[in-house]
């Protein structure tokens, strides 16, 4: 399969790049993006919070009243989960929510929510995506150009580029990542992907 390459000005090059046909155009699975994005979402979570139980709280541990004969329930400790202040049953503790995913079903994840953007027309190949400045107002002009400002953009560059970053950053619903860091939901918010020409061969590379 073949995609013609453009440049930054939405203008063909005259030329044109071919896409493995075993990255690009498998047959997608829908439950292996389902388990991928909930296993990025999953590492996004902390995990950090965190209640005290009863034998975590400060106070004495002294019987405060007698066994019987009050008339009312029976009480060991000011620590009672059932007082004010008392500890709390079952609360939240600190925990890993980390799933664990085989690389094969990552891979596939991947491979499948990037034939889906091939199949709806919505990933395009452009040569170079450097920026000689960092200018919001070229990176706006850039989107235009391409016409990808109509919704959720991810911009996939071959190497580091701290101009286009820096030139995207502060516009909402545009984001810029390496090939190596592209995953499944990234590429699956996103409502057009624009490639570099050399990030083509990273995530070819990356995935076959």
């Amino acid at each position: 399969m073949e995609l013609k390459v453009l440049n930054i000005s939405g203008k063909e090059t005259g030329n044109a790049i071919k896409l493995s046909d075993k990255v690009f155009k498998v047959k997608p699975n829908d439950h292996a993006i389902y388990l991928d994005v909930k296993r990025i979402q999953a590492a996004s979570h902390t995990g950090n919070h965190k209640a005290k139980e009863r034998g975590e709280i400060t106070g004495s541990t002294r019987k405060i009243k007698k066994q019987k004969g009050t008339g009312t329930a029976r009480a060991g400790s000011i620590k009672n989960p059932l007082f004010r202040s008392g500890g709390r049953v079952f609360g939240p503790r600190v925990r890993d929510y980390d799933i664990t995913l085989t690389s094969k079903a990552k891979q596939l994840a991947k491979k499948s929510a990037l034939s889906y953007k091939v199949k709806g027309n919505a990933l395009m190949v452009v040569d170079s995506l450097t920026m000689k400045a960092t200018k919001t107002k070229d990176y706006i002009k850039m989107t235009e150009a391409l016409k990808v400002n109509d919704g959720k953009s991810l911009f996939v560059v071959a190497e580091s580029s701290e101009n286009l970053f820096l030139s995207g950053r502060n516009i909402q619903g545009t984001s810029v990542v390496r090939a190596a860091e592209l995953n499944t939901l990234d590429i699956m918010n996103a409502k057009h992907v624009v490639f570099e020409e050399g990030a083509i061969k990273k995530v070819e590379e990356n995935l076959k």
